[in-house]
């Protein structure tokens, strides 16, 4: 799209939107504080902009509705134009990434939640497509909250060739909240897939795998909340499996997918009663039905529910005896199992999308950082505090890079800086994760769960007692009697420890495993390859220490990468568009840092390159520079600038970087490049043109000659008669060829009459 097609698209914007709703950037804000953030974030809501700047960090309010800009029009309206030319939108930020892709040849990485799609093959395509939905379905849920909160991790990285095609892309999904799908609070739900089964399966599906109504299941109808007011499950139910189908799993495979589902409800209906201070199965006929679509012996998925085997050492000796479980145990074990079914399906889901779309050999790509925000409810358990935790870790990439590095790099490279005070949460993140001095809370968890043999009441106290013992001093920790707060960068959060141990040791019992992979049914067998002789050397891996290897990788990863950001906020907690809550938003826009980001970004520099890049890129705009600057580099980058005229205040040349402030001086630099190359284009194609009427021209002149040969009365052999030059047959003439041997090449020669003054008539020959 040209320069007057993208200014079209502005005024056709601008003119349908002449009132002006706060301001498009908050570098721009007359007076920076919370109050006046919130006031602009406010203003442009109520107008349903929902995208506001600060620089090149996208801010984004829920609306809580659907949006019209949305459209193939908005696309290509952004596509290659400059930040300044539109109002804020995702899409600006996602053509950003791209265009920096190929401008820098760096991987590119958004964090948040942002989705960037250019034009790739078509199988690619629908298979990033349909990912989405299909992992939605598996992975999110309602919850007090959002409608479709995702209960798990997501990054997703699109890969691109050289030449900036999509041609692959890779999924790296973690801390999936399994609990979900045999606990939640109250007016929440499970999983989309389990409604979407209910809802949408053909008779044939509900007689096979026994599906009947929602609240037949104990898994569903425990928190009282079966319908949500904007999603269809039923016409969702064939998205899902349409998106398996495109994906490439075949027929069978998305049966037996569906089938652990529903063995998954089934599995919940399974009940205990006390029998003798143990644990007895309270109605054998709702073994039955779990045992067929599982491919499993009934009796023995009894006795692996209310048994189980542990090793026992006598003397030398070691030996295995069968423990008999109370309702407590046996409740635990089948609920882990029914954990295990759902969270190794959503791997295998997640296999089966890298296996379609993942390269072996990738040049760049855009990664997208998709993962629930933090989490505050009224009562705060191990999956809150380890999703706190992630997002702990994602805001200290933010301060690193948006404030701390920025800052240092100022100093660095010796530009003029008044330094801006900001809280590092560095602090907390060693509060939770630190091994050593004192050691973390994840640490000492790990340590409790490793030294008890059983978890309950007990092991969870043992582990607020060590946290006591060890941190209660730290500035940003204190107890309760039944828990711990954190005080974290978006404020204080209490946890309840009831559960802590359990979910952190998140152990399979190898008797489940076994009983796994004993089924008749492959499929399942291979969702269970676990080794079980090598489970039981050394330390179990804990959910805390998973998730804490998995966080710290994602950051080396996202480290890696050019980062871009999208900073949510949520307006309200009814869920309702238009409704404002003051007092919310502000809090998110305190803990979020957006004060201190504006005032870095309006202080510091909206551009910087190394001088060498900076000189690669804008090279083609002098003669001097053009094709390579011989000289000092930084005298080279002071040399361009000053070609396009850039104000002495808008930049500063650092010790090895320029430093540009304002992106609208950036774009003055891209802009003078674009009318290079689109001027050295139109003389290419100024010279193609002229080639081709020339050749057109001669074409049409034979053409026309050969209407009349034979036809011509007078100057006949005027026709198809080429320009020869040499009529006198100077090769032949020696004696010329020898008068004329020291002068230039002859380009004509001939008899002409010629008439003198006194009107003599004579023949000259001349060349």
């Amino acid at each position: 799209m040209g320069e007057n097609d993208r200014g079209h698209y502005r005024y056709h914007w601008q003119s349908h939107n002449v009132k002006q709703s706060g301001v498009d950037d908050m570098v721009l804000l007359s007076k920076i504080n919370e109050d006046a953030i919130v006031d602009n974030l406010k203003k442009r809501y109520m107008d349903d902009y929902i995208f506001t700047y600060i620089g090149p960090v996208l801010i984004s309010v829920n609306p809580f509705k659907q949006m019209p800009y949305f459209g193939d029009k908005e696309v290509e309206m952004y596509q290659g134009a400059a930040q300044y030319e539109n109002p804020p939108h995702i899409y600006a930020l996602a053509d950003n990434m791209y265009r920096n892709m190929m401008i820098d040849r760096e991987n590119q990485c958004s964090l948040k939640r942002a989705y960037c799609l250019s034009a790739p093959s078509q199988h690619v395509k629908d298979i990033i497509l349909q990912s989405n939905p299909l992992l939605e379905a598996f992975g999110n849920a309602k919850t007090v909250r959002n409608n479709n909160s995702s209960r798990f991790g997501k990054y997703f990285e699109i890969q691109f060739s050289s030449g900036g095609e999509p041609d692959g892309g890779k999924i790296s999904n973690f801390l999936l909240e399994k609990s979900r799908v045999v606990m939640r609070n109250p007016g929440e739900r499970s999983f989309h897939i389990f409604y979407q089964l209910i809802e949408g399966a053909t008779g044939e599906q509900k007689s096979s795998l026994g599906i009947t109504s929602l609240d037949y299941y104990n898994y569903l109808n425990q928190s009282g909340s079966y319908k949500v007011d904007d999603i269809n499950d039923k016409s969702d139910f064939q998205e899902t499996v349409h998106a398996m189908e495109v994906i490439g799993i075949s027929g069978e495979d998305r049966g037996l997918v569906l089938q652990i589902v529903a063995g998954v409800l089934h599995l919940g209906n399974i009940n205990f009663r006390e029998a003798g201070n143990y644990a007895a199965v309270e109605s054998e006929e709702f073994l039955a039905f779990p045992a067929f679509l599982l491919g499993i012996d009934q009796k023995r998925l009894k006795e692996k529910l209310t048994s189980r085997k542990m090793d026992s050492k006598w003397g030398s000796s070691m030996e295995s005896i069968d423990v008999t479980l109370n309702v407590e145990q046996a409740c635990y074990t089948r609920d882990a199992l029914s954990k295990a079914l759902h969270s190794r399906v959503f791997d295998f889901l997640v296999e089966s999308i890298n296996k379609a779309i993942v390269k072996v050999h990738q040049e760049f790509n855009i990664g997208v950082l998709d993962i629930y925000g933090f989490e505050i409810f009224q009562k705060n358990g191990f999956e809150q505090f380890c999703i706190n935790f992630v997002n702990e870790k994602l805001q200290q990439i933010f301060i690193e890079l948006t404030l701390k590095a920025e800052q240092e790099e100022y100093v660095q490279e010796g530009i003029r800086w008044t330094p801006i005070e900001y809280f590092n949460n560095k602090i907390v993140c060693d509060l939770i994760e630190s091994k050593l001095n004192p050691p973390g809370i994840m640490s000492i968890l790990d340590d409790v769960c490793a030294t008890m043999h059983a978890v309950g009441e007990g092991a969870d106290q043992t582990m607020l007692q060590k946290l006591r013992v060890a941190i209660n001093s730290h500035e940003h920790f204190n107890s309760w009697n039944q828990g711990f707060i954190i005080h974290h960068y978006a404020g204080k959060v209490s946890y309840d420890a009831e559960g802590f141990c359990e979910r952190n040791r998140d152990v399979l019992f190898s008797d489940l495993i076994e009983l796994m992979q004993s089924s008749e049914i492959a499929f399942i067998r291979a969702l269970f390859p676990d080794n079980l002789n090598a489970e039981k050397k050394g330390r179990p891996t804990t959910a805390g220490s998973k998730i804490k290897k998995q966080a710290n990788d994602l950051v080396q990863t996202l480290m890696k990468c050019t980062p871009h950001y999208i900073r949510c906020i949520k307006p309200n907690e009814t869920k309702k568009p238009k409704d404002w809550e003051e007092s919310r938003v502000k809090h998110q826009v305190e803990y979020l840092g957006l004060k201190e980001n504006i005032r870095v970004r309006r202080a510091g520099y909206a551009y910087r390159r190394v001088f060498r890049k900076f000189l690669n890129r804008y090279a083609i705009l002098t003669k001097e520079s053009w094709p390579t600057w011989r000289g000092d580099e930084k005298q080279g980058v002071l040399h361009l600038l000053r070609a396009v005229n850039m104000d002495q205040d808008q930049f500063q040349l650092g010790r090895t970087k320029v430093f540009i402030k304002a992106p609208e001086s950036l774009f003055l630099l891209e802009e003078t490049r674009e009318r290079k190359f689109d001027s050295h284009a139109r003389a290419i194609q100024k010279a193609w043109r002229k080639y081709v009427a020339r050749k057109k021209y001669v074409q049409m002149r034979e053409e026309a000659s050969d209407l009349l040969v034979n036809r011509k009365e007078r100057r006949r052999h005027s026709l198809n008669r080429n320009f020869v030059g040499d009529y006198l047959g100077m090769d032949d003439r020696p004696e010329l060829r020898q008068f004329l041997a020291k002068r230039e090449k002859i380009d004509f020669a001939d008899k002409v009459t010629k008439y003198d003054r006194r009107f003599k008539v004579g023949v000259l020959n001349t060349s």
